[in-house]
C-alpha cells in the first residue's frame, strides 16, 4: 500500500501490530484531518476539466436522446467521464491518458456486458466484478492515470451488468461509450490551450511510482475487500451492489492507512449529503432533458471542489451517479436509490478500512506508527 519501505524501528521497539494500527486510526485528529480543506494545485485545471466533461455531456447526450439509440444514453454518459483524467500532465501526456481512459471505459462496458449476456450465475458475476476492481486499480496505478482513478471504470463495469437482450446490444453499448469518450478526447484537445501545464516554474503533485510488489499486494487486497462488499450487499437484497464495491475500492486505493481512513470518513459524509440532494432532485421526477442539464452543473461543481476535500466532491458525485443510473434505467426506483447508496457506501467503506488494516503489510504499519508518533509529539 505504501509507496516505499519505511525505515526500521529503533532498537528496543517492537514491530507495530494490527491492533496497534487500529488504535492509532481511532485517534480524534484523524477526524479533524479528514475535514481539512486543502489548497488546490490548479483551480483553473479543475474548472477546465469539469467544463470539458460537462461540455461533452451537453453535446453528446441530447444527440443520443434524439436518435434511434436513446436507450443507450446511460452508456453515452459514461464515455464523457474520460475527460476527467490527466489534468496535471503535459500536452502529450494528457492526450495519451485520456485516450487510454476512453479505451479502459469502453473495455469495461464491453467485458461486463458480455458476461451479462452470457447469463453467468450471479455469484460468478460478482466474483468477476471484484476481480475487475483489482485489475482496473493495477492498470490505473501502473499507467499513472491519476485522479479520479479506477473508480470511474468500476462504475462503468457495474452499470454494464444489466442484462443485454443480444450480443448486438453489447456492441451497441461499447460503441456508444467509445464514441462519446472520443468526443471527450477531441474536446480536450481543442481546449488544451486553456490548461496550466507542468514546467520548471509550475510543479504539480504526482503520486510516487509504487514498486510492482506493492501494486500487486494492493490489487489483491482490493479484490478481497470488493468481493466481501459485493456479496454482503447482494445477500442483503441491494439492487446495486457495485456501489458497495466502489466504497471499498475508494478507501483501499489510497497509498497509506491514514489516507484509507480519511477516504472512508469523507466518502461516507459526502455520500450522505449527496444522497439527500439526489433524493430532492429525483422526487421531482425530472425529464431526461432536465437530468442532462443538472449533470452538466454537477460535473463542473464536482471538479471545482473535490480537489479541496474529497467529501465535498462526494456531495455532488453522488447525485451525478444516481442521475446517470436513472438515465440508463428510467424504470428504476428513482428516489429510492438514494438511501441504498448511503447504506452501500457505509458497507463498502467499513469493509475497506477493515481489510486495509487486517491485510496491511509491516511497511504500512510502520508508516502509520511514524505518522502517529510525529503527530503526538506536536
Amino acid at each position: 500500500m505504501s509507496a516505499a519501505p519505511q525505515p526500521p524501528l529503533s532498537s528496543g521497539m517492537t514491530a507495530p501490530r494490527r491492533i496497534d494500527s487500529a488504535r492509532h486510526l481511532l485517534q480524534r485528529w484523524h477526524l479533524e484531518d479528514s475535514a481539512t480543506l486543502a489548497r488546490q494545485p490548479s483551480l483553473r485545471n479543475s474548472m477546465l476539466v469539469g467544463l470539458q466533461a460537462g461540455l461533452t455531456v451537453a453535446i453528446a447526450l441530447p444527440l443520443v436522446l434524439l436518435s434511434p439509440w436513446a436507450h443507450l444514453i446511460g452508456f453515452a454518459a459514461l464515455g464523457a467521464l474520460a475527460a476527467l483524467f490527466g489534468r496535471f500532465e503535459t500536452r502529450r501526456g494528457r492526450s495519451r491518458i485520456v485516450l487510454l481512459s476512453a479505451l479502459c471505459q469502453t473495455l469495461a462496458v464491453l467485458a461486463m456486458s458480455t458476461l451479462a449476456w452470457l447469463g453467468l450465475p450471479a455469484t460468478a458475476e460478482l466474483l468477476l466484478l471484484a476481480l475487475a476492481c483489482g485489475v482496473l486499480f493495477f492498470v490505473t496505478v501502473t499507467g499513472r492515470f491519476g485522479p479520479p482513478g479506477s473508480l470511474i471504470f468500476v462504475f462503468a463495469a457495474g452499470a454494464a451488468l444489466s442484462h443485454p437482450g443480444s450480443f448486438a446490444d453489447v456492441l451497441e453499448r461499447g460503441a456508444a461509450t467509445a464514441a462519446v469518450a472520443l468526443l471527450a478526447w477531441l474536446i480536450c484537445l481543442i481546449t488544451e490551450g486553456f490548461r496550466h501545464r507542468p514546467g520548471p516554474e509550475r510543479r504539480f503533485p504526482a503520486e510516487p511510482a509504487r514498486p510492482l510488489n506493492h501494486r500487486l499486494l494492493a490489487a489483491a487486497r482490493i479484490v478481497v475487500g470488493a468481493a466481501i462488499a459485493l456479496f454482503v450487499s447482494h445477500l442483503a437484497g441491494a439492487d446495486h451492489p457495485v456501489w458497495a464495491a466502489m466504497g471499498a475500492l475508494a478507501v483501499m486505493q489510497g497509498p497509506h492507512l491514514h489516507i484509507n481512513l480519511h477516504r472512508a470518513l469523507q466518502r461516507l459524509a459526502g455520500t450522505m449529503l449527496g444522497a439527500t440532494l439526489a433524493w430532492v432532485i429525483l422526487i421531482q421526477d425530472p425529464s431526461a432533458w432536465t437530468v442532462i442539464a443538472v449533470l452538466f452543473v454537477l460535473q463542473f461543481v464536482t471538479e471545482l471542489v473535490i480537489g479541496s476535500n474529497y467529501a465535498l466532491g462526494q456531495i455532488f458525485v453522488t447525485p451525478m451517479a444516481l442521475l446517470m443510473t436513472q438515465l440508463a434505467a428510467p424504470q428504476a426506483s428513482g428516489a429510492a436509490m438514494a438511501p441504498e447508496r448511503v447504506l452501500d457506501t457505509l458497507l463498502g467503506a467499513s469493509v475497506g478500512i477493515a481489510i486495509a488494516v487486517l491485510l496491511s503489510s509491516l511497511d504500512d504499519r510502520h508508516h502509520l506508527a511514524a505518522q502517529h508518533a510525529e503527530r503526538a509529539a506536536r
